[in-house]
């Protein structure tokens, strides 16, 4: 630990970065957000993160790559800290949300997925030609369509 023999202990931004898999920034920047406590300084001024930091890091990492914002992993971060808190606010049923979203986007993704099919088996090479075309197993006659009665009722 960097400066246990001076009174303090602690580990560098640049330690605690590549321990967590993340950059210096982006330390400063959960500071700034409140996720991470602002550390000790060294007698040079030298952010100093006790080792818990590393998990934590770990931790909102994670909860990102799940689908969860900043805010919301701050809001779970604040929630867990305290031993009291409403049911609703908890991991279980946020994450329970999360996945209802997520599943929302996977079956918006196999629409999109199943269209991209339709297009490639139909032989479509020419965006704007295809979107003129009625038989276009894509969207773009419709969403044509539905410009130009849009202009019209206007």
């Amino acid at each position: 630990m960097v400066g246990a023999r001076f009174g303090y202990e602690g580990l560098r931004s640049s330690q605690v970065a590549e321990a967590a898999g993340v950059n210096p920034q982006t330390l400063r920047y959960y500071e700034r957000r409140g996720l991470i406590a602002e550390p000790a300084r060294s007698l040079g001024g030298h952010r100093l993160y006790p080792a818990e930091t590393v998990t934590l890091l770990r931790v909102i990492k994670t909860a990102q790559r799940l689908g969860f914002t900043l805010e919301e992993i701050g809001e779970l971060l604040e929630t867990g800290a305290h031993r009291h808190r409403p049911p609703e606010t908890g991991l279980a049923v946020r994450a329970q949300a999360k996945l209802a979203e997520v599943e929302a986007r996977i079956a918006d993704l196999e629409v999109i997925a199943g269209s991209l099919r339709e297009a490639l088996n139909a032989g479509c090479d020419d965006l704007m030609a295809c979107s003129r075309e009625p038989r276009c197993p894509l969207p773009f006659a419709a969403l044509a369509t539905d410009h130009r009665k849009s202009r019209e009722g206007s």
